[in-house]
Order: structure tokens, then C-alpha cells, then sequence
């Protein structure tokens, strides 16, 4: 698997709620771009892809079937490693 490219990320305390971590990626594994949504907790991540956010405003599970395992592994790694 290709690394991703992290074009913008932030981390969100979410008030009383479990803080998450946002980021839009560039996936160059299937050449989409991608909205991420990562909890602290591994195995809490979601990931849809922005293209079809935007152009079809469809959010089913069929239109966002992805790698998210693979993803999140990269992420996080990617992530701790910003934060160093």
C-alpha cells in the first residue's frame, strides 16, 4: 500500500465528547481524495471520499467502501510522526 498524503488535518476536542482527529487525504492508491474522521481508539476511524461527498451528496455504506484498516494504520503512523 502507498502512503497517503495529508493535505489538511486538525484535531477537535469535542467538548464533553470523544476528541477526534479530521484530515483530507490524497489516496494514491485508488487516486481519490478523502475525508477522514479518526477517534483515539484504534478501530474507530471513518473515511469517505470527498468526490463522491460532493458530487453525487451520497453517504450509503455501498458508495464509501474502502481500506480503512489499511488507511488508519498509515494514518496514525503518519500522525505520530508529526507529533514528534
Amino acid at each position: 500500500m502507498l502512503e497517503p498524503v495529508i493535505l489538511a488535518i486538525d484535531t477537535h476536542a469535542n467538548g464533553t465528547a470523544a476528541s477526534f482527529t479530521a484530515s483530507i487525504i490524497d489516496d494514491p492508491n485508488d487516486g481519490e481524495t478523502k475525508l477522514v474522521v479518526m477517534f483515539e481508539q484504534e478501530g474507530h476511524i471513518a473515511v469517505f471520499s470527498l468526490d463522491r461527498l460532493i458530487e453525487e451528496e451520497d453517504i450509503s455504506r455501498n458508495s464509501h467502501l474502502n481500506n480503512a484498516d489499511k488507511l488508519e494504520e498509515a494514518l496514525r503512523s503518519l500522525i505520530a510522526s508529526r507529533s514528534k
